[in-house]
């Protein structure tokens, strides 16, 4: 089981690394429910996202991880797998 969770920095970094989409942190933070498609992100930047998050935690997100559509769904289904290892 992890002990990490994700932030809405990391997301905002990942979301530059995976898709090459800059949203600053606090944009995230201030409006987590925000659409990933009115930030930029379509949903296969969502998956390279995704796929970077499983290698990096070793563990299989939901399969419907890159169907999230805001910020705070997203964030809050991968801390969820996080910390119960699903």
């Amino acid at each position: 089981m992890i002990t990490t969770a994700l932030t809405f920095d990391e997301l905002s970094t990942l979301m530059k690394q995976a898709a090459g989409v800059t949203v600053d942190a606090r944009e995230l933070e201030k409006a987590p429910d925000a659409p990933f498609t009115t930030l930029g992100l379509d949903s296969l930047g969502l998956l390279g996202i995704v796929g970077e998050l499983e290698n990096r935690y070793s563990v299989a997100l939901p399969t419907d991880a890159e169907r999230c559509k805001t910020p705070a769904e997203f964030v809050g289904l991968v801390n969820n797998a996080l910390r119960t290892g699903v």
